[in-house]
């Protein structure tokens, strides 16, 4: 059993490492709005690798494995999710960095930043079909699959939380020169095009 979380710790924590959607939007978060924003977006998307692995172990997973129409009809609204937001930061590049705004709207943004993080990997149906292919190799036998499954998605979670806030603070170095104007500007015109590049790639895979 030893070595079997030894090798789930070891692949995780390269898949962890391994620079995707979730990076791309902690990154842009973290250089236009923030540590504390950033922080929220990357809490976000390390609950929904919770809430996949626990619908992993309820079942949820194979669902999506088995079924067509339910992996392709979330695999869609994944990708137009991930569109809009592409497209909404292409025509709408910040001018400015969120610290000038009131407080008020700050906390909004911060919940918004969560919401993001979230649905952007809750609305990825790869994350749950990935989670049913890989988490089973590691379920030792006669185990309850919805605690381990639980167990390695909350492991997950931790790897990832620590690996943003090593994104996040090494973004915090540069945070000045980043909030410029005409670098948010620049910044969040590629961040759109990233995330438009996701939305073709989520929208023309296969299982």
């Amino acid at each position: 059993m030893i070595a079997t979380l030894l090798s789930f710790l070891f692949a995780i924590t390269i898949l962890t490492l391994t620079p995707g959607f979730d990076t791309a939007l902690v990154l842009r978060s973290a250089a236009a709005q923030g540590w504390k924003r950033a922080s929220a977006t990357a809490l976000g998307v390390t609950l929904g690798c919770l809430v996949w692995g626990v619908a992993v172990g309820l079942g949820l997973g194979t669902l999506l494995l088995a079924s067509e129409v339910a992996y392709t009809a979330l695999k869609w609204i994944g990708a137009g999710y991930l569109l809009y937001l592409g497209v909404k930061l292409l025509l709408n590049p910040r001018q400015a960095s969120d610290d000038v705004m009131q407080s008020e709207t700050a906390q909004q943004s911060g919940f918004a930043c969560f919401c993001r993080g979230l649905f952007g990997n809750l609305l990825n149906p790869k994350v749950g079909v990935f989670y049913v292919t890989f988490l089973p190799q590691f379920i030792p036998a006669g185990a309850s699959v919805a605690l381990w499954c639980t167990l390695m998605a909350l492991a997950h979670m931790l790897l990832g939380l620590l690996w943003n806030a090593v994104l996040i603070g090494g973004s915090h170095y540069f945070a000045r020169r980043l909030r410029q104007p005409r670098v948010l500007k620049m910044m969040d015109r590629l961040t759109g095009c990233v995330f438009i590049g996701f939305a073709a790639k989520l929208a023309l895979s296969r299982r």
